[in-house]
């Protein structure tokens, strides 16, 4: 018997695992839910795609960016606020989630993780009958 999962219980749950810093500097996180899926997105701005990694595993999302600036080498630092290195934050993902089918965007310095809610995590409408109950139509006559 599926049980029913509370949308807003399952967002708490997630972001009360997500921490709110990564080494070096903050990954700034939004979450929420629309149409049927989780909504996940970072700020990650100064990093290049192919820096940046999505896995899922044990139902944990780990997202990891490398943010590097090889073309200050030699510069003489007046003021340095950007983090850099290997940063990354993790959000434990609730058992109503599709973990099979994240999807993943990223778009000026903005990365988008979509994961879709479970067919039978979602509300199902219950249809009424009209019909008379058999004992009730047999004690009638």
């Amino acid at each position: 018997m599926a049980r029913f999962v509370d949308p807003f219980e399952e967002m708490d749950r997630m972001l009360a695992t997500a921490g709110t810093r990564w080494r070096g500097g903050v990954m700034p996180l939004d979450a929420y839910e629309k149409d049927g899926q989780y909504i996940l997105r970072f700020d990650i701005p100064g990093v290049d795609r192919s820096k940046i990694d999505v896995m899922v595993e044990d139902r944990v999302l780990t997202v990891k960016a490398e943010r590097s600036m090889e073309d200050t080498v030699g510069a003489n630092w007046m003021l340095r606020e950007r983090p850099t290195g290997v940063h990354s934050r993790q959000v434990r993902l609730g058992d109503s989630l599709d973990v099979n089918n994240v999807s993943a965007d990223y778009n000026d310095g903005t990365l988008t993780i979509a994961i879709p809610v479970k067919e039978e995590a979602k509300p199902q409408k219950i249809t009424i009958e009209t019909h008379k109950h058999e004992a009730l139509e047999a004690a009638s006559t």
